[in-house]
């Protein structure tokens, strides 16, 4: 399986991490918060292990990971990570428990945003920087994970978005480490724009660089305890807006446009489809609204319905308003939307719109097939005819997925939640959204008050969603484990 050189990866990663904390201990040191010497000795403790992880692998420099090695690599990054991320807030003065801290980690790590902390205004600026940037790290790895891993693992609907991009996107770009590093210097591009945008727009420097960081990853952790909300500010909702689309689209059509001059942001039919989809739901809330709500206008109903179903749907969690407040039917239509997602090859998470046409011209050409007994109707996508075998593939995904919803539902329930909190958590985590429904962990809420066993729970449902379930499932085998 390799796995000295998967270990050394994960040294590697470690040091990556203690470097990144020494940003934020510079600012708690700086503004005189004795949060400081936290993150210090905890990159330190990073620092310590992943020298030791790298010094006892470093024979492996030029060995190739295997296929099991690239399952077993990603699942213990992401926990590697969500570890370390739960340090700084594990020896701070918050009295987290490690629990706590840990679900904090993972949530931001994933790029989820649900939040165990009542009162965010306690945190200290370092503390606030280091949620974001956990955001940031996840928002770009999984990118890198989608675009470059998945298709090899065959997982879920990447074989069919690698097929897609490769011929016209990867033969810009011969070399793997190339492919990356423009993925990386576009992901920066965006934030250092969205960082300018809202810098321009009325935030301060340090509200825009975490605002920034947690949009374009459509994470969702806000400074505030009222989330978006807090600025009360059509302009920068209108930019939010645009910058959490922008993070909702394929990297691989900025890489195209970069390399290949080609704008096809409104060309792919996955973008199309996810752009048609969110726009329509949008006009029928917006709509409803108007007459639901007594006082609330076009441009008002428009205003809320927009943002927060933007929020949503790119499974970023931003809110600027409890539109659970609206009603059933805003809450079954925000439900739906939850599981959604965005598109393959962003930092979003759900199901993806690739997928859902897939499975939407399956079903239209097997109906056919109903009617015409002798017709040979291929499923197409992007003028291209899909291999059946993709099509398994996906079928295949979407049962995984509504297995692992309803599985991890009934799990919640059994720790004493709520019926609508089990199921819109057991949702959001699964779909990495953030914020879910009731009273309990609506937008307007957060997990605190949930058990330990329902915080472990949620934190395996978010890493399943995150890496597709498959890469995760996968380990569980006995098979897997054989030479």
């Amino acid at each position: 399986m390799g796995l000295r050189i998967v270990f050394f990866s994960i040294g590697s990663l470690l040091l990556f991490s203690a470097f990144c904390m020494l940003f934020p201990a510079a600012i708690d040191y700086s503004m005189g918060d004795k949060h400081g010497h936290v993150f210090f000795v905890s990159a330190v403790l990073c620092c310590f292990f992943g020298v030791m992880l790298c010094m006892v692998n470093r024979t492996v420099l030029k060995e190739n990971i295997t296929v099991k090695g690239a399952f077993l690599l990603t699942t213990l990054a992401w926990l590697t990570l969500s570890v370390i991320g739960a340090l700084p807030l594990y020896f701070s003065d918050l009295n987290l428990s490690f629990t706590d801290s840990f679900f904090e980690a993972i949530s931001g790590i994933s790029t989820t945003g649900s939040t165990i902390l009542p009162d965010i205004t306690l945190l200290s600026h370092g503390q606030l920087l280091w949620r974001a940037m956990m955001q940031m790290i996840g928002g770009i790895g999984i990118i890198a994970f989608a675009i470059l891993l998945l298709p090899f693992l065959k997982v879920g609907s990447m074989q069919l978005f690698h097929s897609e991009s490769s011929d016209k996107s990867l033969k810009a770009l011969p070399k793997s480490k190339d492919f990356i590093l423009s993925l990386v210097s576009i992901f920066f591009a965006l934030i250092l724009l969205c960082f300018a945008t809202y810098m321009a727009l009325g935030m301060t420097a340090f509200e825009a660089i975490t605002y920034a960081m947690t949009t374009i990853s459509t994470g969702g952790y806000a400074i505030y305890n009222d989330s978006f909300g807090h600025f009360n500010s059509p302009a920068l909702e209108i930019a939010c807006m645009v910058f959490m689309l922008s993070g909702g689209i394929p990297f691989v059509l900025y890489i195209r446009f970069l390399y290949k001059k080609e704008f096809n942001f409104f060309k792919d039919e996955q973008v199309k489809t996810f752009f048609f989809v969110t726009g329509w739901i949008i006009i029928f809330l917006t709509v409803w609204l108007m007459f639901k709500v007594p006082g609330y206008g076009f441009l008002t109903s428009l205003r809320y319905v927009a943002f927060n179903i933007i929020s949503v749907v790119t499974t970023t969690g931003f809110a600027t308003i409890d539109y659970t407040l609206w009603g059933p039917l805003a809450i079954s239509v925000f439900m739906f939307v939850t599981y959604l997602g965005a598109c393959s090859g962003s930092t979003s998470g759900g199901l993806k719109f690739v997928r859902l046409l897939v499975i939407f011209k399956t079903v239209s050409a097997h109906l056919k097939t109903l009617r015409f007994r002798h017709g040979v109707f291929p499923v197409m996508y992007e003028g291209k005819a899909v291999d059946p075998s993709m099509t398994m593939n996906i079928l295949g995904f979407m049962c995984l997925y509504v297995t692992a919803n309803a599985a991890l539902a009934v799990a919640l329930a059994m720790t004493g939640l709520d019926f609508d909190t089990a199921i819109s958590a057991a949702a959001t985590a699964i779909a990495n959204v953030g914020p879910g429904i009731g009273q309990v962990i609506g937008p307007a809420g957060n997990f605190s008050s949930l058990p330990d066993t329902a915080k472990w729970l949620l934190s395996f449902g978010m890493l399943l969603g995150r890496l597709e379930i498959v890469t995760v499932l996968i380990l569980f085998s006995p098979d897997f484990w054989k030479k």
